[in-house]
């Protein structure tokens, strides 16, 4: 686990130099268009998240006299992704930034790592005030569901901190996948499900003591055995996922709900005290935890000249003379 103490913690608009089709052709100044009629959900049908709120928190921080003030774990986060791009060594003639915010992916790439890039999210004052970066970049908002691009269309697709938000998660990967080019490949990050464990547990605590039952004040999470499953669903191969725990300490009660409420992770706002946060895992400085689980993720998507398989049953070595290597290493040294 890495521990952050909150700190006080750059994309220009140029011309486009490829063509995008006419439904990406929205500008970062207009309001999403609104969702195809096949989308709209069927009778019965649960979604989490009201989109267009979602839409307001997101504008509403964007526009705070310091936004910069919450982006700390959403850079930090970014940060690590851009390490996994780096990784990679290839450069990515053309990228896309889903739920890109205000860049907090694109302020740590390079050009010669990403030559162009797309930057896609629901909430046009997050693209208007994005940090300044190297790379030639145009804005788009879209709603991470309904991606505006064509097939087969980029080289790179990253997301940050920003799936997690959607109703429709399995879509979301799908329509990646849809857009990513074969031999493509999707970086992303998500919130886990021990994100703010601590939060959650004071809050049902406080609220069956005084209310005789609690209601849901923060987000909903993915549990880690689901992302590889769908994932694979969307047609992905090659599946990394590793996890990541992220522990910001702040000074007292305000400060969190503040902090949470500008990274729009709490559902609503409520004056509850919490003494028991406190007391169960309060730090002798006084100083209140909360822990950020991170899932990262890797897929690629399918070209022929990526690596396969051997076929089962062609392996010319059992597992079972494995314990015969070390008695031949010594033999050997003999």
């Amino acid at each position: 686990m890495r521990g952050l103490a909150r700190p006080a913690l750059r994309a220009r608009w140029c011309r486009s130099l490829w063509a995008l089709p006419p439904r990406a052709a929205a500008s970062a100044a207009s309001p999403p268009p609104p969702p195809p009629a096949r989308a709209s959900p069927g009778p019965g049908a649960l979604n989490p998240f009201d989109r267009r709120l979602k839409r307001k928190q997101k504008n509403w921080a964007a526009l705070q006299a310091e936004p910069a003030k919450c982006d700390y774990l959403r850079e930090e986060v970014g940060g690590r992704i851009a390490d996994r791009v780096f990784d990679i060594t290839r450069t990515f003639p053309l990228a896309l930034d889903v739920g890109s915010g205000r860049g907090y992916i694109a302020q740590h790439l390079t050009k010669e790592t990403v030559e162009k890039l797309i930057q896609v999210d629901i909430a046009e004052n997050a693209l208007k005030n994005a940090v300044e970066s190297e790379i030639p970049t145009v804005r788009v908002v879209a709603d991470e569901e309904f991606l505006p691009f064509k097939e087969d269309t980029f080289d790179l697709v990253v997301s940050s901190l920003s799936l997690h938000w959607v109703n429709d998660l399995p879509k979301a990967f799908k329509e990646i996948h849809h857009v990513l080019k074969p031999d493509g490949v999707f970086i992303g990050a998500m919130f886990g499900g021990d994100t703010l464990y601590e939060l959650r547990c004071s809050l049902q605590l406080a609220e069956l003591e005084r209310e005789g039952g609690f209601s849901p004040h923060v987000s909903p999470f993915t549990a880690v055995a689901d992302l590889g499953h769908l994932l694979s669903r969307a047609g992905f191969n090659t599946l990394t996922v590793d996890t990541d725990e992220i522990q910001v300490n702040y000074p007292g009660l305000f400060e969190v709900m503040e902090d949470l409420q500008g990274k729009y992770i709490l559902s609503c706002t409520f004056s509850l005290s919490l003494p028991a946060l406190t007391e169960m895992y309060g730090n002798s400085n006084g100083s209140v935890p909360a822990t950020f689980q991170i899932y990262y993720m890797i897929g690629w998507k399918y070209h022929e000249s990526q690596a396969k398989p051997a076929q089962r049953g062609s392996a010319t070595v059992s597992f079972g003379d494995l314990a015969k290597i070390e008695g031949l290493l010594k033999r050997g040294k003999k």
